[in-house]
């Protein structure tokens, strides 16, 4: 059975030791002379627009006038200065396990509540780009669970079709099993961001992982073990 398999960026590859954070802050007092403005606002496994929409709202902005577009203009802007932060990490076994998959042939995509301008910029400095062909983002869709069907139309319009029961989404936190389970593809949850093993085995993901390292066990699962 063919597969897609669609990876999360922040926690289930990558820490950018804060890079977005700091970015979305200093954007945020850039335009409206507001520090620390999305202090106790969640971010894991949202999209970057709803995050600017709450920052937005929390402080009483509107989310027209042309807020949203200038916010999420400024963010990139910062970002791509923030990610040469010596902070940034990768998560155990990315590499690996991308590299595998690459010489199994099996394509590989994103499925990420970035912005496709900021997944790419936090990618970059790790060359992790080059792995992935295509994907969804935040930019495609403000809501993660709407985020599946555009990844494999995207595919399809590249020739490789695939069911959503073909796909394996690959992510550290609840929404991630959300977004997938929703459409009935697989959830791989690995426990490299905010949320511990137990969690995620109160979530509905298919299996659950410390990380990535366990490099041939994961592609097992992710190829062949449904």
């Amino acid at each position: 059975m063919k597969k897609l398999v669609l990876f999360d960026i922040d926690g289930t590859l990558i820490s950018t030791g804060g890079a977005g954070l700091r970015a979305l802050e200093r954007a945020f007092h850039s335009l409206f002379g507001i520090k620390d403005a999305f202090n106790g606002i969640a971010m894991a496994g949202r999209t970057d627009v709803q995050i600017i929409k709450d920052g937005l709202g929390m402080h009483g902005f509107p989310n027209m006038d042309g807020n949203v577009e200038k916010m999420k203009d400024m963010y990139i802007q910062y970002l791509r200065e923030e990610i040469k932060s010596p902070l940034k990490s990768l998560k155990p076994g990315t590499r690996e396990i991308l590299q595998k998959l690459r010489e199994m042939n099996l394509p590989v995509g994103l499925l990420t509540g970035n912005l496709e301008d900021g997944a790419r910029i936090k990618l970059g400095p790790f060359g992790l780009n080059e792995y992935f062909i295509d994907g969804a983002f935040g930019s495609d869709h403000e809501d993660r669970d709407y985020l599946l069907p555009i990844a494999v139309d995207k595919f399809a319009a590249r020739g490789l079709p695939f069911r959503f029961e073909e796909c394996v989404v690959v992510g550290d936190t609840p929404r991630d099993v959300r977004c997938a389970k929703v459409h009935g593809a697989k959830c791989v949850a690995v426990a490299t961001g905010p949320y511990s093993r137990e969690d995620l085995l109160k979530t509905d993901a298919d299996i659950v992982f410390d990380s990535l390292a366990d490099r041939d066990t994961c592609i097992d699962f992710m190829v062949g073990g449904f």
